[in-house]
């Protein structure tokens, strides 16, 4: 398991703790988290550190229309409907003894929710068209990225599907969250890249340092493509800072007449450079690090991020002052009134009677 997820800084190692405490049982997850951070690895690694026998099967919910869907997951009898000319095993089915990764569940359409919870509670399934009932041993992952419980609220998700799901839940931290991490990441990603026959680059600790200031929006998965375009651009170059911010962030090529000075210098018979991730993480960003996104963003939506950033800090201090307004308003530094008041304006409910 602990080489299925790349990392050792804090959140990280506590990620893997969560996967080797649930991997041992038979309970369903729900991986939740941003697009692109690494939900798919996650549900490998918890397979990977099982003791079932049978194959992990992806499904992302988002990417099969929905009219294909049922048939994709249970399976059709002969003639179920038009075009069916023969019987066809299911998702379900190949993950017998195995485990079922639904990705996305969040997208699934509310006809196939309440079949999908049936499943879940009987562990049995029907093939569309058909009437036999099969038995299956299996261990559902689910995952999202979406607000479950505000499409819930909304009619959009069923909430006894929810409880059902959401035996065993794991947040996923974002790239933005475990920064430390890039060194380790960029150098997998690069081994798997040379293993593919890939010439590759290497990468400085001015451009190391240049991909941790970076907000990653797309997380890891914007990364690998950040990686696999300086494989494209800069093939056995040496690729520094300001060649991560102007070249591979925004995509422009460089001049082809700089190749002939020292940066552009093959470093192919140099020692690799061996970076270290650091072993100290600030706890808040310094605001001082805003100035830099404008390196990186050509434009940032002031409001809207201001927004995201209050709203997460008034729902992590309820989290951390179990509900309690008056705590909370003492952990953010303002009057309890206030705080009331950017709770109605966020839609944040009041749990408790202070």
């Amino acid at each position: 398991m602990s080489e299925i997820i790349k990392g050792k800084c804090e959140v990280t190692l506590q990620l893997k703790k969560l996967v080797e405490m649930v991997a041992k049982s038979n309970s369903t997850v729900l991986l939740r988290g941003e697009t692109g951070c690494g939900k798919d690895v996650v549900a490998r690694a918890i397979h990977e550190s099982s003791k079932r026998n049978g194959e992990l099967i992806n499904v992302n919910c988002a990417a099969i229309p929905s009219e294909l869907l049922e048939s994709e997951l249970f399976g059709h009898e002969k003639g179920a409907f038009t075009g069916a000319d023969s019987k066809r095993e299911g998702r379900f089915e190949a993950s017998n003894n195995g485990t079922l990764f639904l990705d996305e569940i969040g997208d699934m359409p509310m006809a196939l929710q309440a079949k999908l919870l049936r499943a879940i509670e009987t562990r049995k399934i029907q093939r569309v068209g058909g009437r036999k009932e099969i038995d299956l041993n299996l261990r559902l992952i689910c995952a999202t990225h979406q607000d479950i419980e505000k499409k819930i609220d909304e009619g959009h998700f069923r909430a006894d599907l929810f409880f059902r799901i959401n035996v065993f839940p794991i947040e996923i931290p974002s790239l933005a969250e475990r920064k430390d991490d890039i060194p380790i990441l960029v150098n997998h990603i690069l081994d798997d890249l040379k293993y593919n026959g890939s010439i590759i680059p290497q990468i400085d600790n001015t451009g190391i340092k240049a991909l941790q200031e970076y907000v990653w929006p797309g997380n890891v998965r914007e990364l690998k493509n950040v990686i696999e375009r300086a494989v494209i651009i800069f093939p056995d170059k040496k690729i520094n800072g300001k060649n991560i911010k102007e070249n591979l962030l925004k995509i422009n090529l460089p001049d082809i007449s700089q190749e002939k000075e020292e940066l552009w210098t093959m470093t192919s018979d140099l020692s690799p450079i061996q970076i270290e991730a650091s072993s100290h993480s600030d706890s808040m960003p310094h605001p001082n690090h805003y100035k830099k996104w404008f390196d990186f963003l050509d434009k940032i939506d002031l409001r809207r991020h201001l927004s995201d950033v209050e709203f997460n800090l008034i729902e992590g201090a309820l989290k951390k002052s179990n509900g309690s307004v008056t705590e909370a308003s003492k952990c953010l530094k303002i009057n309890r009134t206030t705080l009331i008041e950017k709770m109605k304006k966020y839609s944040i409910p009041k749990l408790g009677n202070d």
